[in-house]
């Protein structure tokens, strides 16, 4: 299922220096091989949007990159252009389609409508493939589609992986460390066929979190929008550069989808997405009580709150042969701010993706022919008004997303602002505001509240989230923006210190801690790069830049030019960190770098790329478990040593474990600079 590109980007030598492409004086250890869901795939979708936009964004040749020719033309286009942006990818399909970490889609609400079973599955993606021209007898074999993943899994293989060849060619290419070879490519059964590439079931926690959901949800909302942005020809298969109407797909012609390879991909995880979004709103309703609490759309977080609770055991049967959801049992019932966010974000992106109100001018023709009534239904009458007053409930994916938007909202302003203190607060326990502000969950709010606003007001989210367009101007909209303007003001006054770094953590009424940690500091430069694009506010973008000139002063070691809490001294990564990283130094390359008149030191573009580069080739690929074949470079070679490519991670039967490891990133890196004199 995953694309294989021929090429894939950029040349950007006349951007940045030649920048090394990892730091010769640092060692990467996985000390914890655990998946982490949530964690991991917020830092997989900051990977994406720090890939391919971010090398479109900077104006950037899309078609000189080639997966076998490793870190040409340089360094940096190879680390954003391929192995950011593929890594993204390829972990999101070993999660949703390898490795049975959840409830199958055949026993989710969408397919128990359409009859509930595997073959009413069948019919249904035949029809979805056909929406998109895509031939169903090409999707990999044995693929296991799950609605949401457990919070945590072991991501090693539970059995043997099939590797016997499907067919071989011989290639030529240049290896990481330069050389240059000529290897005799296998092409295992595996790649065509997913049936042993299920995870062992005794490393999985059997646990809901709406951070782990909200984090695939995030994945596959962001690559859906992607894959779905457009239509092609379907006798070429090429895209359509303007499409004429949002039922151009209807002409015998053209096809819904960039591509009918991207096409399919998009439809599928739409289709978990609608199903995740109907599970979500029927069974996990929490109201401190008990789950399945109703929600409607005249909620009002005042009178009756409902919410996800932050931890729920998940009994998981069988039906049909595979996973269903079972009994459930709150074992933390408390709403969490780092919930909200990470539900908040992807719910405003699915917002933008599925809205059909008619006053929104804004919306991608393409996106309205995927929600028209097939293949996916289209929103009520009711529903498509830009004042949901009169909103009724519906289970179309514009009207679940709408709903569940609307609570978590809601839930973030009455049940996590402190108004005396002017901050969110990160727990809601028993019916009464916690008094701790977690520094990292306070800015990375601001990026799902400017999403959300953008979403409402009916401006493009997605790849395009800092476009302008006509916005609708709605009271939510104006909330949200209040909200996140609340917030920033909050981080620069009480957090940002006087040396420039921002505090871990405040207490309310005593104050902020002293601690100061990596990921804190990129998490408040993403955050309120995101509040000075929404506001136009330059305060915000100049404590941006003022968090990162002391980040570049005080948290660099000085020989590898490595970003080290510690200089000189061991660290701990985890997927929070790697993501708030990526995504700090795309806002940074994107929107806080040295303009006109400005010299700050160490943020021209030049500067910053580097560190892009040198992060991501030591500590990200320290992170990555293992490696797909093709798009980054990989390859099966019969009595080979696993690393082709030679860039220190390996194919996924010679990655670790009993039987192999799947390509995803660890939940916890030790970083050991050399040793100084």
């Amino acid at each position: 299922m995953p694309r294989h590109l021929a090429t894939a980007l950029l040349g950007c030598s006349a951007l940045i220096a030649t920048a090394p492409a990892f730091a010769q004086d640092a060692t990467v250890k996985v000390t914890d091989k655990t998946f982490d869901t949530g964690a991991s795939q917020f830092a997989y979708t900051e990977y994406e949007l720090s890939g391919e936009p971010l090398a479109e964004g900077l104006g950037l040749n899309l078609d000189v990159l080639d997966p076998d020719q490793a870190d040409k033309p340089d360094a940096f286009d190879f680390a954003a252009g391929i192995d950011s942006y593929e890594y993204s990818e390829e972990a999101m399909y070993a999660v949703n389609y390898q490795s049975k970490m959840g409830p199958h889609l055949a026993n989710g609400p969408v397919n128990a409508k359409a009859g509930g079973t595997l073959q009413d599955l069948g019919k249904r993606v035949i029809h979805l493939a056909d929406s998109v021209g895509f031939a169903p007898d090409e999707l990999p074999q044995n693929f296991y589609p799950i609605t949401f993943p457990v919070a945590h899994a072991m991501p090693e293989f539970g059995q043997k992986v099939d590797v016997s060849a499907v067919s071989s060619e011989k290639l030529d290419i240049l290896t990481h460390t330069g050389d240059e070879k000529s290897i005799d490519a296998v092409t295992p059964a595996y790649f065509r066929d997913y049936g042993t590439l299920g995870w062992k079931a005794s490393g999985m926690d059997d646990t809901f979190t709406p951070v782990a959901v909200g984090g695939e949800m995030l994945k596959d909302v962001m690559w859906a929008q992607d894959f779905l942005g457009g239509m092609h020809v379907q006798s070429s298969d090429a895209e359509v550069d303007d499409i004429s109407s949002s039922d151009m797909d209807h002409d015998g012609k053209h096809k819904l989808g960039v591509s009918a390879a991207d096409g399919v991909n998009g439809m599928l995880l739409t289709e978990i997405s609608w199903d995740r979004l109907l599970m979500l709103r029927n069974r996990f309703g929490y109201d401190g009580e008990s789950l399945g609490a109703r929600i409607s759309p005249d909620y009002d977080a005042t009178k009756d709150p409902v919410w996800f609770p932050a931890k729920v055991a998940v009994d998981f049967t069988q039906k049909n042969g595979v996973k269903a959801l079972g009994d459930l049992k709150v074992e933390d019932g408390a709403s969490t701010l780092r919930a909200s966010w990470m539900m908040l974000w992807p719910l405003a992106e699915l917002y933008g993706y599925t809205d059909q109100r008619t006053a929104n001018e804004n919306q991608n023709k393409a996106f309205l022919a995927v929600f028209d009534g097939d293949p996916f239904p289209a929103a009520p009458e009711a529903n498509r008004a830009t004042k949901r007053s009169g909103y009724e409930r519906a289970d179309d994916p514009f009207s679940l997303v709408e709903t569940l938007s609307n609570v978590v909202f809601q839930n973030m302003k009455t049940l996590h602002y402190d108004k005396k203190d002017g901050t969110l607060v990160d727990r809601w326990p028993d019916g009464e505001q916690g008094k701790t502000v977690t520094a990292f969950d306070a800015a990375y709010s601001l990026v799902a509240l400017d999403i959300y606003h953008r979403a409402i007001d009916a401006l493009p989210v997605g790849y395009a989230s800092a476009s302008s367009g006509k916005p609708l101007d709605t009271e939510q909209g104006k909330e949200a923006l209040d909200l996140l303007k609340n917030e920033a003001d909050f981080i620069v006054d009480k957090l940002v210190g006087d040396d420039g770094l921002v505090a871990d953590s405040y207490t309310v009424g005593k104050g902020a801690s002293d601690s100061h940690s990596l990921g804190t500091q990129f998490a408040a430069i993403r955050g309120l790069a995101a509040a000075f694009v929404a506001t136009d506010d330059t305060k915000y973008r100049k404590a941006a830049r003022g968090i990162y000139e002391a980040v570049n002063k005080t948290m660099v070691d000085a020989g590898s030019g490595l970003y080290n809490p510690t200089p000189g001294k061991p660290f701990t990564v985890t997927p929070w960190t790697a993501g708030a990283v990526s995504g700090g130094l795309r806002a940074l390359l994107q929107t806080l770098y040295n303009q006109e008149d400005e010299n700050a030191a160490g943020l021209d573009r030049a500067a910053l790329a580097q560190h892009y580069t040198t992060w991501f080739h030591t500590v990200g690929r320290g992170m990555q478990l293992a490696e797909w074949l093709a798009d980054t470079g990989e390859h099966y070679v019969k009595g080979g040593n696993g690393d082709v490519n030679r860039n220190g991670i390996k194919e996924l039967t010679a990655a670790g474990g009993e039987y192999g490891t799947a390509p995803v990133m660890a939940g916890k890196v030790t970083v050991e600079p050399a040793a100084t004199d």
